[in-house]
């Protein structure tokens, strides 16, 4: 676990005059099952989003407009990650803290997530965060 596994992936591109297309397989392109889908967008100038790690959740972030950065932090050392193809997505590994950061007008950021919606499943205070990392909370 940690920032080792957090990639980018580049996904598939089936190149065409008419417009290039791309697509998404479970556990082909991402590894794991896809259990929900969902998107950011409208984000006011400035914003920020995540500001949170998961237990046991996997993540696959992609820019499919516009551009964000995205910071990783595994409790230990943090990465940042600039998305802004539509064709490359960034893999966040369970127990990695994210934050979204500095999304360009009109960005859309959309979400693989590798299970259903669970508000237990995620960690929003860094500092129980870092507990849980370091073993000194159970990690659930």
């Amino acid at each position: 676990m940690g920032l080792e596994r957090c990639r980018a992936i580049d996904l598939p591109i089936v190149h065409d005059p008419r417009g290039n297309l791309t697509f998404i397989e479970s556990n082909r392109h991402v590894p794991f099952d896809i259990k929900r889908v969902y998107y950011l967008y409208d984000v006011p100038g400035g914003a920020e989003r995540g500001g949170h790690a998961h237990k046991n959740l996997e993540q696959l972030l992609i820019a499919m407009s516009g551009s964000f950065d995205v910071i990783l932090d595994d409790g230990l050392a943090k990465q940042t990650f600039s998305l802004n193809r539509s064709y490359r997505g960034l893999y966040i590994e369970r127990l990695v803290w994210r934050e979204i950061v500095n999304f360009s007008s009109g960005a859309v950021c959309m979400v693989l997530a590798s299970d259903f919606y669970d508000e237990t499943d995620y960690y929003r205070d860094y500092d129980e965060f870092i507990k849980a990392v370091r073993g000194t909370v159970p990690v659930g």
